[in-house]
């Protein structure tokens, strides 16, 4: 057996040397190599046989190999590699499948039962108890970080450090016998560095802003001003389209019929004229007045991160009302969210304000060349038709 260590370890040396995708800083060669040190550590302090204690190697060697293949249920695919590998070293099934079971215990959900399962499982997560443990931790997070592609801010990861301490436990006696000591004191320094952090942060936050009656009037009326010139702006569309509604219609009962008659025919251009300017009129007052909705769906981490606003009903229009009561109450238990979500409205509806404004301006502007240019046209033509009668 220890001459098929020999050949095994040999053989993932090389596997994970030319395919292991170079993401990997933490699941590595090193990491396989401390595994079956550990492994082999505790097997001597269980007083393993030498079988069991080349068992433990043999899955120590092979337990993280799928991640040539995938991270996603690397398990399963570096239980693959062992059994094609130890069936060509024709090792008996009966051991192969001791192998894979030592190889899938590794997974974060599984519990152990057998004295070999535990000391697999206690070797895999051993580096709790390492005194470089923040050394792996960090390229534990640098191949996270690489290989998700988002960023894990030291808080964050401080965090998740924490409630693996928290969950993790040793299932042999030897491990937590000779390990329980180092993981003690790991876990106080990492308690120590969250404090630190959280300390660092709170010296960042900004000191908070005094709001206060003056500052609810400003928003009040400020909102109730764009309100106004928005429904002005709306006015000024609406006597646009009937304006124009009207030209058009006596131009299409009055002038169209009569322009049949050849003694007619200088109105053709005019009326033209006018009825062009007319419709691009009534377009362009529509275009001022037509709503527009956001099609984005509002989460709550939205709302906590202050990139959205649910007090327009265009954002939270597509929430359900168990979120959208949600948003609502974690802006009243929030002030500056709150303040915050009012000044996103000033801002937006500034914007449709702006956009209101300025198509209304080229409507009038067309409108009022268009009566000038169509008055001058029927004054020509009228003025040509004259002379040449």
């Amino acid at each position: 057996m220890e001459t098929l260590v020999e050949k095994a370890a040999q053989y993932v040396t090389q596997l994970l040397r030319e395919q292991l995708p170079k993401e990997n800083t933490y699941h590595n060669l090193a990491h396989t190599h401390r595994v079956v040190g550990q492994v082999t550590e505790l097997a001597r302090l269980e007083d393993c046989s030498p079988t069991d204690k080349a068992l433990l190697q043999l899955a120590a060697w092979f337990h993280d190999t799928g991640f040539i293949h995938s991270d996603e249920n690397h398990e399963a695919h570096s239980a693959e590699i062992a059994q094609a590998y130890l069936q060509e070293q024709q090792l008996p099934q009966e051991q192969i499948d001791t192998i894979i079971r030592l190889i899938r215990v590794t997974q974060m959900a599984v519990q152990p039962t057998t004295l070999l399962e535990k000391i697999m499982k206690d070797a895999d997560c051993g580096h709790v108890a390492s005194y470089a443990y923040f050394d792996l931790s960090e390229a534990l997070r640098q191949e996270l970080v690489a290989k998700k592609g988002t960023d894990l801010t030291k808080k964050q990861w401080l965090e998740q450090n924490n409630d693996f301490f928290q969950n993790h436990t040793f299932y042999t006696p030897s491990a937590q016998e000779h390990w329980s000591a180092g993981k003690q004191h790991n876990q106080e320094v990492l308690a120590q560095k969250q404090q630190q952090q959280e300390a660092k942060l709170e010296k960042k936050k900004p000191a908070s802003r005094k709001l206060g009656r003056g500052v609810e009037t400003m928003f009040r009326v400020t909102l109730k001003n764009h309100i106004d010139l928005s429904s002005i702006a709306d006015t000024k569309a609406n006597i646009l389209l009937s304006v124009n509604a009207i030209i058009i219609s006596v131009a299409l009962s009055n002038l169209v019929p009569k322009l049949d008659a050849p003694s007619n025919s200088f109105l053709i251009y005019p009326t033209l004229i006018l009825m062009l300017f007319s419709v691009v009129s009534v377009v362009l007052s529509v275009l001022s007045t037509r709503p527009n909705v956001s099609n984005v769906s509002v989460t709550r981490e939205m709302i906590k991160a202050n990139k959205t606003n649910i007090l327009f009903f265009g954002n939270f229009h597509k929430m359900s009302l168990e979120e959208f009561e949600w948003g609502m109450d974690y802006l009243i238990d929030n002030e500056e969210t709150l303040y915050n979500s009012l000044t996103k409205d000033l801002y937006y509806l500034g914007l449709v304000l702006e956009r209101k404004y300025r198509l209304l301006r080229i409507t009038y502007t067309v409108f009022m060349i268009g009566i000038v240019v169509s008055a001058l046209a029927f004054i020509i033509s009228f003025y040509d038709s004259s002379h040449l009668n």
